[in-house]
């Protein structure tokens, strides 16, 4: 058996947290490719959006209504002249050349004011009395206006480098005539679970095992993170089998294994990364579920027999650089605890591979639905439901038989977070929340 790691690192969440993050600012994703707006959607981008325009490019009306002098509506009611009309998407030549004392134009949302108003007034607060219209109620000079290059003034940054392109990041690309973006490819993330109890989704198990189902969870995280997973063969509990998908993974941007990271006789990974020459940044961390998680990378030159699978096994058509130093992680075996450390742990590194920039993780605060008494010593991040509005905000824990429950985790929406220090939380107390 391949000799065990030289230390054994247990690290508090904060802290691993904290080696993860450091590790992830270290990493520059460098493959880039142009791709149509459409399909850029949830991608990271590899260049900035500036505005082509003023946005906008006149100032536009927030509200159907009338173009006004504010100083007209000094006193109340007052009764203008309606000098013309102005839809969204008017030509410009069409419009009134000015708005003068005593005069209003019929205005819609999103259209332009003309020159001489500088306030809109909402329609419901207008009649129309044939070309005339009587306004009750005054408004500030500004009011329902959005100056022109309010938004953004011609050449100004819309999206930076390293944003993932969300709902509205695409509607600022569209806006600026971006119909192709360059982005950063999806690094390719190697997936490899490990045991002789683990079957194949398709195969029947024995009466001891149980179906691949931690490869599937990581796969839609991995995705969810912005990266490509990589499926590889199930591993079993025999060394040199170990090793050589080991090697087979670390051919990707990153290897993320489950199962065999505890200390058992049969938990074998942590010996094969260390025969490999790896160097462990943590080899646990002080939470439930998830304990027993190993963060490290293999530098290049002690990758053992990687620059010959990397000459003819790697998948076309991406190989990465051979130079660069390749992070892994091992996740332990249960799948809750797998799903919690991958998006405590190795979420940060695929985002960063993607080409995100790095964001701290986030959490929400709600108050308890009932007690929880847990052993203090380990941060706890509990499956549970966030229900409730605003104020009302409420968590309550979701009845779990431990982190082998799936089903317990499905039914969940959240994490209330416990942390180390507390071993009585009462019922009604301001706990923390980690979104699913």
């Amino acid at each position: 058996m391949a000799p065990q790691p030289d230390f054994q690192s247990v690290l508090s969440f904060e802290d691993a947290r904290r080696v993860v993050e450091e590790q992830a600012r270290q990493v520059n994703a460098q493959e880039t490719e142009a791709v149509d707006l459409l399909a850029a959607a949830g991608r990271v981008l590899a260049e900035p959006v500036v505005a082509d325009r003023d946005i906008p490019p006149f100032p536009r009306s927030t509200r159907d209504g009338y173009a006004v002098c504010s100083s007209d509506l000094s006193q109340l009611p007052t009764t203008l002249e309606v000098i013309g009309e102005i839809r969204a998407g008017e030509n410009p030549n069409l419009l009134p050349s000015q708005v003068g004392s005593g005069q209003a134009v019929s205005i819609m949302t999103g259209a332009p004011v003309p020159q001489g108003a500088d306030a809109v007034v909402m329609v419901e607060h207008t009649s129309r009395l044939g070309s005339r219209v009587e306004i009750s109620k005054g408004v500030a000079s500004g009011e329902n206006i959005v100056p022109r290059g309010a938004e953004a003034r011609q050449s100004g940054l819309l999206v930076d480098r390293g944003a993932r392109l969300n709902a509205a990041s695409m509607a600022l690309a569209a806006s600026a005539g971006k119909s192709r973006l360059e982005v950063y490819k999806r690094p390719r993330i190697a997936v490899l679970t490990t045991g002789d109890e683990i079957v194949a989704v398709e195969a029947a198990p024995g009466p001891t095992q149980i179906r691949n189902s931690n490869s599937y969870s990581l796969a839609a995280q991995i995705l969810a993170a912005g990266g490509q997973p990589v499926l590889l063969p199930i591993a079993p509990d025999e060394t040199e089998k170990l090793r050589q998908l080991i090697e087979l993974g670390l051919q990707s941007d990153l290897l993320i294994l489950t199962g065999g990271v505890s200390m058992g006789r049969y938990d074998l990974v942590e010996p094969v990364l260390g025969g490999l020459g790896a160097e462990f940044f943590f080899t646990g961390a002080k939470i439930q579920p998830g304990r027993p998680v190993v963060f490290g990378r293999i530098p290049f030159g002690n990758s053992g027999g990687t620059d010959v699978l990397w000459r003819s096994r790697v998948p076309a058509p991406h190989v990465p650089a051979p130079h660069l130093p390749k992070y892994f992680f091992g996740l332990p075996g249960n799948p809750v605890s797998t799903m919690v450390t991958f998006e405590l742990f190795a979420r940060p590194l695929v985002e960063a591979l993607a080409g995100m920039s790095p964001r701290k993780l986030l959490f929400l605060h709600a108050r308890l639905g009932s007690e929880v008494r847990v052993k203090a010593g380990l941060t706890r991040f509990l499956p549970a439901i966030l229900s409730g509005e605003l104020k009302n905000s409420q968590v309550d824990l979701v009845a779990w038989q431990g982190s082998g429950d799936i089903a317990a985790t499905a039914r969940a929406n959240c994490y209330a977070v416990i942390p180390p220090d507390r071993d009585v939380i009462a019922a009604g107390e301001w706990v923390a929340v980690m979104m699913r």
